[in-house]
């Protein structure tokens, strides 16, 4: 038995993608920047259809669209490319408690060099309020990056409103939009996006590919300050040779996304969650979900079990079912996640708390065998119980 519900960490290659992607690692091999023979001609060709693919999934154009080799590289060039080349007109950058570490790094990054970051608070619930985001704001504001969906508990941020609230003060608006990417609808232009980080093996495509969407028509116009120089390859954002099988597979996982959306797997998904999650309120007692119920990810349920440790009830599944502890973060340092610390959570609640990710290939039925080991594997757990200390 091998069940994966771990899709918020990464998800399988779609079989299509990896069809589409085959031919550019050995008969269509050429560089895309040697375009004076058909190999690079065939491999530049096969760039702009993933690229427009992926531009179409978010509501953008094609040449808006900066690839690069994963959505951390992408916040990194976002935060830290915009924040140094808008230097001169201030050096104060707005986010959130609850972002992802790479987000949360290279604003450390800034504040060693001098910048000033304001880390906005969040309720229990998990979601920004974009009043307290306009409270910080100041007149030399140049990056507010807020994330699209929570890696963690899933909860769905107002970006739409935070984005119309920075376009209205000529503040830079960047957001994270990897867990929300090919989960729900994704629009740059709706949610007064100016940069939005973007990866593909969260969304059925490959590894080490990702994106960055930089708008061109914000006045005055954005120009980062690459992090990576050499051959000039995507305008000078981004140089490096282009990583072509990579890019066909995201712009193909992008291209199945949009149709995934339009045919009703959020909701598929969300029928999921909420009979797992009713599954385990009904066969353990004292199961408490974590952030709010919505709006989030529909395949994203994060709850804590009373009184079970969630460590423990991992092992105990013997790896075949594929879930992650609430504490399992790369900041942690031992004192649980960062997120459930935001949000307020007390040691019970952020040691005891799981993450489950729904994806595209789960059914009802493994929904179902989960909730019984589970079950079991908390009886155990229990008749073991330690409390641990802050």
């Amino acid at each position: 038995m091998r069940i994966y519900l771990d899709h918020h960490a990464t998800t399988p290659v779609d079989p299509q993608v990896l069809s589409a992607m085959l031919p550019y690692f050995t008969e269509q091999f050429g560089n895309p920047s040697s375009r004076q023979h058909v190999f690079g001609q065939e491999a530049a060709q096969a760039v702009a259809e993933g690229r427009a693919h992926v531009a179409a999934l978010v509501g953008a154009q094609p040449e808006e669209i900066v690839f690069t080799s994963g959505a951390t590289e992408s916040d990194n060039l976002a935060i830290r490319g915009a924040a140094r080349s808008l230097a001169p007109r201030g050096r104060h950058v707005v986010t959130t408690a609850i972002e992802h570490p790479a987000v949360l790094e290279p604003c450390r990054t800034l504040e060693r060099e001098g910048f000033e970051v304001t880390r906005v608070e969040v309720g229990p619930d998990g979601v920004v309020d974009p009043a307290r985001v306009a409270a910080a704001l100041r007149v030399d504001t140049v990056l507010v990056s807020v994330m699209a969906a929570n890696n963690e508990i899933g909860t769905i941020q107002p970006v739409e409103e935070i984005g119309a609230l920075c376009r209205g003060r000529s503040v830079v608006f960047h957001c994270d939009a990897v867990q929300a990417l090919g989960r729900v609808p994704v629009d740059v232009a709706a949610w007064n996006v100016d940069l939005m980080s973007l990866s593909a093996h969260k969304m059925y495509g490959p590894k080490g590919v990702g994106a960055l969407y930089v708008r061109r028509d914000r006045k005055p116009r954005l120009r980062l300050q690459p992090q990576a120089e050499g051959g000039g390859q995507e305008k000078g954002a981004r140089s490096g040779t282009l990583n072509v099988p990579g890019i066909v597979g995201f712009g193909e996982a992008a291209r199945l996304g949009a149709q995934a959306i339009a045919s009703g797997e959020p909701q598929r998904l969300r029928a999921l969650r909420d009979r797992l999650f009713e599954g385990l309120r009904k066969h353990i007692d004292g199961v408490e979900l974590n952030g709010a119920a919505e709006p989030r990810l529909p395949g994203n349920l994060h709850v804590s079990i009373e009184r079970a440790e969630a460590e423990t009830l991992i092992l105990s599944l013997g790896g075949s079912i594929a879930l992650s502890s609430g504490a399992a973060c790369a900041e942690s340092e031992g004192k649980g996640s960062h997120v459930l610390r935001a949000i307020g959570l007390p040691d019970e609640r952020v040691y005891t708390a799981l993450r489950f990710g729904l994806g595209r290939y789960n059914d009802a039925a493994e929904v179902d065998t989960v909730v019984e080991a589970l079950a079991e594997a908390v009886k155990t757990a229990r008749s073991r119980w330690q409390p641990a200390s802050s």
